[in-house]
């Protein structure tokens, strides 16, 4: 009995084995069956894929050359109806010949004209003994004595000009150029040939030198005090003519071109601000300030009234008359990198896209109004027509409807519109 019931166990066990076997490995199969049929599925998929990125792509191409054919460099009308024109603010402007006149500003300080300053350096060894003017800005004219100097090497040299003179007169030689020697002897010592003349009258040398000065002008410096010892060297006392002073200013390099010496130029000062004076462009620097990018131009600026003085800051015009021309206004430009666009007005709320060449722009006043223009060299004619405000907008405006107008060129027959497209349900 025990041996049969183990017998029939065994049996069990296997069969129950064998379905289990049988069972797993037919689902196995099953799943590499359906494996296989996913792969193929998959790759038929990105075939089709593929086809429809080469169909897309060449769409894409053709989109891009366009449906009318044109070249990108050409320019198609837009149409913005009138009162979506209203909406936005758009207002037009008229190109019209006009007097073109550029003016460009600067600033920069009064300095005296170097050519026209004196410094009282001593020629002779002394002493100060009277000072004639005893601070810097004193008015002085010319001839006007500033200080004396006594000096026994003056009278040394005076008293060998007169003896020359008194052998000459009794006529014992011919000794002119040693008196024409000891006279510029004299001069090279600030002796005035008026006080030459005089010691030749008077045939009385003295020892006190009086330095005059030169030209109606301002002490600007007094370095000279009574009583003091002078050596040949030092500096005693500086005069300045005031009556034409220097403006440096600094301009751009971009409007170097429009600088020329002789140019006659506006100067005004905040100290006098309801009066302008009339300078000169004088010299313009050959070199121009790596770091700043401008050139220093000197402006002789006349002075008879001595109004301005040295170190006041300036500001300066240059208006440049340059004929006629046609213009535009500023504002009616669109710019997209190297060139201008303007939108020429067709009636009926067409508008047409031009690219123009302008010049520099200038500003003029008419004593209520600024305006700002610029001088058109191409792109447009007299009497056209064209938007001169909301170009942005009109911009965006024709933009949008040439991507619309290309869209829509690129559309199969058939095909219905976003609109009309039903939703998916499975989504």
């Amino acid at each position: 009995m025990k041996t049969r019931f183990y017998s029939t166990l065994l049996i069990l066990t296997m069969a129950v084995g064998s379905l289990i076997l049988s069972g797993c490995s037919k689902p196995a199969a099953k799943s590499a069956a359906a494996q296989k049929s996913e792969t193929e599925a998959a790759s038929a998929n990105t075939g089709n894929q593929s086809m429809g990125d080469m169909n897309m792509g060449s769409s894409m191409g053709d989109m891009n050359m366009g449906s009318s054919g044109k070249s990108p460099s050409e320019s198609t009308e837009f149409t913005v109806p009138v009162e979506r024109q209203q909406q936005i603010g758009v207002t037009y402007a008229t190109v019209k010949k006009s007097p073109v006149q550029f003016s460009i500003r600067s600033v920069g300080m009064l300095e005296s004209d170097t050519s026209k300053s004196f410094d009282y350096v001593a020629r002779v060894d002394g002493y100060v003994q009277e000072l004639k003017v005893s601070s810097p800005g004193e008015h002085v004219s010319r001839g006007q004595a500033l200080l004396t100097i006594y000096s026994p090497d003056l009278r040394s040299s005076e008293q060998e000009f007169v003896n020359l003179e008194n052998e000459r007169n009794t006529g014992r030689g011919s000794n002119d150029p040693l008196v024409e020697a000891a006279r510029q002897r004299l001069k090279l010592w600030n002796v005035s040939d008026q006080e030459i003349a005089e010691l030749e009258k008077s045939r009385k040398p003295s020892d006190q030198l009086v330095l005059r000065s030169p030209f109606d002008g301002v002490v600007s410096e007094v370095m000279g005090r009574p009583g003091m010892s002078v050596k040949t060297g030092d500096k005693l006392v500086s005069v300045l003519d005031l009556s034409n002073l220097w403006v440096w200013a600094e301009f751009y390099e971009n409007e170097i071109g429009l600088l020329k010496p002789g140019q006659t130029i506006d100067v005004s000062l905040s100290a006098f601000p309801n009066q302008t004076f009339q300078g000169r462009v004088s010299v313009i620097s050959p070199a121009i300030d790596s770091a700043k990018r401008t050139v220093r131009v000197r402006i002789d600026t006349p002075n008879p009234k001595a109004q301005l003085r040295p170190g006041m800051y300036a500001n300066v015009e240059l208006k440049i008359n340059d004929g006629e021309g046609l213009t535009i206004p500023v504002q009616a430009a669109l710019p997209t990198g190297e060139r201008m666009l303007v939108f020429l007005d067709r009636g009926e709320g067409k508008l047409l896209p031009r690219y123009v060449q302008v010049d520099r722009s200038f500003t003029t006043f008419d004593g209520q109004e600024q305006n700002s223009y610029y001088r058109v060299l191409s792109g447009v004619q007299e009497g056209d027509r064209i938007v001169a405000s909301a170009n942005f907008l009109i911009d965006a405006e024709s933009q949008v409807q040439g991507a619309l107008k290309d869209w829509q060129g690129e559309q199969p027959e058939g095909t219905p519109s976003i609109a009309e497209k039903a939703p998916n349900p499975s989504l």
